[in-house]
């Protein structure tokens, strides 16, 4: 694991793509000169290529000039995740380089603990009323992320990062922190939340699960058993 800014220091510019929120966030960090962001509300599959495409012009740059790519691989949006993963994938066979994941509730859960110090737990909505959840113990350290029922969300300050789409009903006590990526990047640029991956993807705390399906022709039997 590495901080953003030992990755600009060996690397010398970097692209970082997040569409965990409603928003697509894209930036362009260089060595000695100031960040450029560009944010879209746009779905994923435009805001992605159009928000490129806009903070590369604003740098005078091309897409081959960038040493090393950043992602956001969740939790949040699949669609917006697996979008910049498809992307991401196309041009690495283009042209190789590095590429960095790191975890939105991790990244929002550092920087609202380094605004103010305390226990806390970051989560976003997976579905079928549980939870992805980032607990941040009082120290700052974050604990091991998890997959929890609702009836199993852990005890105190309980937060959602802005612009998380949501299905369950939310704990009563769900609070909102800050997820804009220019904002949490600059907080929490010394932590160490980029791990290099060789392959992008979505995030998954378990391997899917299928059922295995038994071809099984029509016949008559089979047709009086339905009935």
């Amino acid at each position: 694991m590495s901080c953003l800014a030992q990755l600009l220091a060996a690397h010398g510019s970097i692209l970082v793509f997040d569409a965990a929120s409603q928003r697509v966030q894209i930036g362009l960090l260089r060595t000695g000169q100031s960040p450029l962001w560009e944010h879209t509300a746009d779905e994923a599959g435009r805001g992605l290529f159009r928000g490129t495409e806009t903070v590369l012009a604003r740098a005078g740059a091309s897409l081959g000039d960038i040493a090393a790519f950043a992602y956001c691989e969740g939790p949040g949006s699949m669609l917006g995740t697996r979008t910049i993963a498809m992307a991401l994938r196309t041009w690495l066979v283009l042209k190789p380089r590095p590429v960095f994941a790191y975890q939105s509730l991790a990244l929002a859960g550092c920087a609202e603990w380094r605004r103010a110090p305390r226990r806390l737990a970051v989560i976003a909505d997976a579905r079928r009323e549980s939870w992805h959840v980032q607990p941040v113990a009082a120290d700052g350290r974050l604990g091991t992320a998890a997959r929890l029922p609702t009836h199993e969300l852990p005890a105190g300050e309980l937060l959602m990062p802005a612009g998380f789409r949501v299905w369950s009903k939310p704990p009563a006590q769900l609070g909102s922190c800050d997820y804009d990526l220019a904002a949490l990047t600059t907080a929490s640029g010394d932590a160490d939340l980029f791990r290099p991956i060789e392959t992008p993807d979505a995030l998954q705390h378990e391997a899917p699960d299928y059922k295995k399906w038994t071809a099984q022709p029509h016949s008559a039997a089979t047709l009086a058993a339905r009935t």
